[in-house]
């Protein structure tokens, strides 16, 4: 549970920026769904299986913190929802789109990514380094930002970006292998929850594929891998999610972290070069 770090670090800056409304609804997505990795940690902890949330219940309740975070989001002043139902094609820049079609996108993207950095989480330093490179490439999409009425909206994405990021850091310390500080499901839970509303509230919803490659991988791998079981009794991977399959190719637990850290950096690298031909303005 080494991720309540995250979460007092979250408090920490609701409580110095408790004016700025922006500030709150996207500390208020992490906090709501690091206490469901909370949850999910202590039930871990107290059972003697070692198992803690079931699947469905856990998708339940991120998707319950999402359609509440997205509810406040469309109803603040600073961020007038039917001005911003778009979002960011590369080659195209804005693409307009219906309401409910921008809801059940974000909502997909908030459930995806908080489970697909929960998958990440499972080697020393893997989650944490994976997700530094995506958090920097939102901080300096928010940078960019020219338009009046996302300006104040962009820089408290950047700002709560900058604090988890430098969190990050000095959690990677710890992390990296061998680790001596574990951030469980409360951390992953609660920097994905970052992560996707960070994008939701810069309009970079299907932007975050790119970006987020290697999150997009894992999850894949896994559902690749159920269904190819399923379906023909054969296992496409030696066992996902994917960073186990190259475990058991026989690369140490340090080469799998260090290539996925830099296929995370590529990817949002990526995504920032494809913003050069559609910046939002």
């Amino acid at each position: 549970m080494g991720g309540l770090l995250f979460l007092s670090v979250l408090i920490l800056l609701a409580i110095l920026a408790h004016a700025d409304r922006d500030i709150l609804v996207l500390v208020g997505l992490g906090l709501g769904c690091g206490c469901v990795g909370v949850l999910d940690d202590i039930l871990s902890i107290r059972r003697s299986t070692n198992r803690g949330l079931r699947a469905r219940t856990k998708f339940l309740l991120t998707a319950l913190v999402a359609v509440v975070f997205l509810y406040v989001v469309s109803t603040t002043p600073s961020w007038p929802t039917r001005d911003l139902d778009w979002f960011f094609v590369p080659f195209f820049g804005k693409l307009s789109v219906p309401y409910w079609l921008w809801l059940a996108v974000s909502l997909v993207v908030i459930v995806a990514t908080t489970h697909a950095v929960n998958l990440t989480d499972g080697l020393d330093g893997l989650a944490a380094g994976s997700i530094l490179p995506p958090l920097g490439a939102l901080i300096w999409i928010g940078f960019g930002f020219t338009s009046p009425q996302i300006f104040h909206t962009a820089n408290a994405v950047t700002v709560v970006d900058l604090v988890i990021a430098g969190a990050l850091v000095g959690f990677l310390y710890y992390n990296r292998f061998p680790a001596k500080l574990i951030m469980g499901d409360t951390g992953s839970l609660a920097l994905g929850g970052i992560l996707a509303g960070s994008a939701i509230m810069l309009g970079m919803q299907l932007m975050l594929i790119v970006i987020g490659g290697v999150f997009v991988a894992e999850t894949l791998s896994v559902i690749l891998q159920v269904a190819s079981f399923k379906m023909t009794g054969k296992r496409i991977f030696r066992m996902s999610p994917l960073h186990h399959h190259f475990e058991l190719a026989g690369w140490p637990e340090t080469k799998v972290t260090h290539r996925f850290w830099a296929a995370s950096a590529l990817c949002s690298l990526l995504g920032v070069a494809l913003l050069r031909f559609g910046v939002v303005r």
